[in-house]
This record gives C-alpha cells, sequence and structure tokens, in this order.
C-alpha cells in the first residue's frame, strides 16, 4: 500500500515540479464558448489568455462529484492511501464535492484511507504546500507527520495579490460598476489577499501598477517570517516580464531561499484577467519541519 498526495489545476504548479514528482493533478473544467476544457490538459495558460483576450465568453465550474470518484477510484482499487489537497471552499466547491465522492467510493471500498485538506489557499498558494509535502516525502517523512505538516502551511500561507484590470473583477461580480469605473479613472489597483475563510478580499486600493507592485513587496516583509529560509511563489498572468521584476525585487529585499515562477491558470485567471500579480509566502517558522525541507 502506498500513501499518494495528490492535488487540482488550481495549484498553478510550474510543469517542472508535476513532472519532477509524478504528481496527479485533477484538471479543474473551464467552459469556452459552450464547449469544456480542462486545465493543463486540454488548455494552457498562454492559449487561454490569448482567447480571453479576444473577449470570447468564459465561464469555470469546480470539479463536480463524478469527476472526483474517476481521479480517486483506481487508488481506492489498489489499496492505496490518499492526501488530496484541495482549492479552497472559499472560492469554489471543489471540497463539497471531493467529500460526496469519498462517501460514495467507502460504499464500495470500506478500507479506503483518504484525507481531503480544505487548504482555504488559492493558486500557487496550495501549489507551495503541495511541494513542501511533496519534498518531505522524497525526503523520507512520515506520513502522520506529512499530513500534520500540510495543515499547519495551510494554516500559514499567505496571498498578496493585485491585478491590472479591473474589468474582470467586476464581471464576475467581485466589485461593482461604480467601483470598476472610478478605479480605472483614478487609476487604482486592488491589493488582495486569501482571508481565513479562503476568499479573495481587497484590503487595500493603491495608485498605479508600479506602486501596487511595490506596496506587494512590503507586505510581505510585514507578513512573513524567516523570508531567507522560505522558497516563495510568484505567479502571473499572461506577464512574465512583472513576475521576473517582482521575483527580483524580493530576493533583493529578503535574499529568499528561492522563488517559485508559474502561470496563474484558468481557476482563478477567468475572474482577474491578465496581468495579476500573486505572491505566496509563510507568515510562521517551517523549523518543525526543516530537516525534511531540505
Amino acid at each position: 500500500m502506498a500513501f499518494k498526495i495528490i492535488t487540482d489545476s488550481a495549484t498553478d504548479l510550474p510543469k517542472e515540479i508535476i513532472e519532477k514528482y509524478q504528481l496527479h493533478v485533477i484538471p479543474t473544467p473551464v467552459t469556452i464558448d459552450g464547449t469544456d476544457y480542462f486545465d493543463g490538459k486540454t488548455i494552457f495558460p498562454e492559449d487561454f489568455y490569448r482567447i480571453q483576450a479576444q473577449g470570447t465568453d468564459i465561464k469555470t465550474y469546480h470539479i463536480n462529484q463524478y469527476m472526483f470518484r474517476e481521479n480517486f477510484e483506481p487508488y481506492a482499487k489498489a489499496g492505496d492511501e490518499v492526501l488530496y489537497l484541495c482549492f479552497s471552499t472559499g472560492i469554489a466547491g471543489t471540497f463539497n464535492a471531493a467529500n460526496l465522492a469519498r462517501e460514495e467510493l467507502l460504499e464500495e471500498y470500506p478500507d479506503f484511507k483518504i484525507t481531503i485538506i480544505d487548504t482555504k489557499c488559492a493558486s500557487l498558494g496550495f501549489g507551495l504546500v503541495v511541494e513542501k509535502t511533496l519534498r518531505m516525502q522524497a525526503n523520507g517523512a512520515p506520513k502522520e507527520l506529512i499530513i500534520e505538516a500540510a495543515q499547519y502551511f495551510c494554516d500559514h500561507m499567505e496571498h498578496i495579490v493585485t491585478v491590472e484590470t479591473l474589468e474582470y473583477l467586476y464581471k464576475g461580480g467581485r466589485l461593482s460598476r461604480t467601483s470598476a469605473v472610478l478605479g480605472g479613472v483614478l487609476d487604482l489597483k486592488p491589493i488582495i489577499e486569501v482571508n481565513d475563510d479562503g476568499a479573495l478580499v481587497a484590503i487595500e486600493k493603491v495608485r498605479g501598477r508600479h506602486k501596487s507592485l511595490k506596496r506587494c513587496v512590503e507586505l510581505v516583509g510585514e507578513r512573513g517570517v524567516e523570508m531567507d529560509k522560505q522558497i516563495i511563489g510568484v505567479v502571473h498572468g499572461n506577464d512574465p516580464e512583472t513576475c521576473d521584476k517582482v521575483s527580483e525585487m524580493l530576493m533583493e529585499k529578503y535574499h529568499c531561499r528561492g522563488i517559485i515562477k508559474s502561470w496563474v491558470g484558468c481557476a482563478i485567471g477567468a475572474h482577474t484577467g491578465p496581468g495579476i500579480i500573486g505572491i505566496v509566502f509563510l507568515s510562521a517558522s517551517e523549523e518543525k519541519y526543516a530537516d525534511y525541507l531540505k
């Protein structure tokens, strides 16, 4: 019996990490002009943002119970134990659907052991949690410690995000028309976090793109702990140049152990549009798990 760590594509993990650990990533569905695609499987970020820029009708929906059963059942049949790290319930219904599939499978496979964690994180926020737990597993950590660490990392993961345009927040109902118009006229850029409930909320408004990026970097210092010991994450929506620029700012200011850079995929990008920049990092020490995070 093997212990398997799996996740979904809303982690926005880069391809090299997925391939390195042979990670099972359940694709998030996205509907484009009435046709279903699957993030990271039949559609990829570069194509997604090109299509989005054309004004094409795009909708997302969470992985449903049937999809989860299809992905979980091979492990149940093989007698494997599973840790599934799941997209935040504050943004999507993924967690509830996964649990429904779990309950259904337990009727047929009563010995199936699966732990489902609502990460209350988004994008590379829970991508980092997945990467850390995979690294721990590769370094010989026992499964009980890995599960404990996964919850700890989720509880202390910070997300600092800004967007270039307010158009998609308005379209998605996360911003009023008045706020969107006024924000556009004044060049206001929201600073967004993922709160304790796992929901995206604006915490500040900054005038201008440069100042918003600078403020995001400042907030990392205000909230982060032992930044020089951390591997952090920076994600972007079709803006690799700004992603590189922000990464350089972070390294210069905090001397981080390393930075994982990636694209924001369909699950978040459909609602934020191009130009989104996100920084993810821990607000607590990793010392307890340091022996397995080498």
